[in-house]
């Protein structure tokens, strides 16, 4: 391959596609020795392991959000807009974080009602409810509600907690977070909230585009991650 011809920002995206790939490896053999020390009553060892499995989860869906932002920007993600099971799509996503919040002792419900449907991407608009679910677990004391509906042509997804909620700068009203120049790059990475808000954006219809919100209260008085798409 010519020099010309390399890329450094596909260079990058190589090389964190084969770090995901090492790290969902490690995430296996990770969870297969905590069931083990679970299976023998090794607690201290299972409760350990939780917290490290936690943090490599988190590592390698920001590796994901990376090549699907890395992806978007060259144009060749394959967007698929389709109709589909809101309540499906909560149910799956719940199910690869069932574990984790088993071992934190988080208690999860949902509100959705099983004809609530829309017109999305499926896999990236999982990915925003992962991240929602990723950051609740965090700051949460020990309750997360996952709420859709559909409401004047607009479906909205929640997810709250009934933590100590989002601090002041990270708040964001809905005509900031519609704004092109808005960035949540503040608090941690902020790598989620960019990628969650570039998901959100992308959905369309007519003049109306999806967008995040960050806002408290909710039903559970806490932190409230708030997606609404057209």
């Amino acid at each position: 391959m010519a020099q010309e011809d390399i890329s450094f920002t596909d260079l990058i995206a190589s090389s964190i596609h084969d770090m995901k790939n090492s790290l969902n490896v490690q995430i296996s053999e990770l969870e297969k020795i905590s069931d083990q020390c679970k299976k023998v009553g090794d607690l201290q060892a299972y409760e350990d392991l939780g917290g490290v499995i936690y943090q490599a989860n988190r590592m390698n869906s920001n590796l994901i959000q990376l090549l699907s932002l890395y992806k978007l920007d060259k144009a060749i993600y394959p967007v698929d807009i389709a109709e589909c099971s809101v309540a499906e799509l909560i149910e799956d996503v719940l199910l690869q974080n069932r574990s984790i919040m088993d071992f934190k002792n988080i208690t999860v419900t949902t509100d959705c009602p099983d004809d609530c449907r829309g017109y999305i991407d499926r896999d990236l608009v999982a990915g925003v409810l992962l991240n929602a679910l990723n950051n609740a677990y965090q700051y949460t004391r020990d309750q997360i509600r996952v709420a859709a509906r559909v409401k004047d042509g607009w479906l909205e997804l929640r997810v709250e907690d009934n933590g100590q909620g989002y601090p002041p700068f990270m708040l964001r009203d809905e005509s900031a977070a519609m704004s092109k120049g808005v960035s949540f790059l503040t608090g941690s990475t902020g790598l989620g909230f960019y990628f969650s808000s570039q998901v959100a954006h992308m959905h369309k219809n007519g003049d109306r585009r999806g967008l995040l919100i960050i806002e408290n209260g909710g039903t559970l008085g806490g932190g409230c991650f708030v997606v609404r798409l057209p």
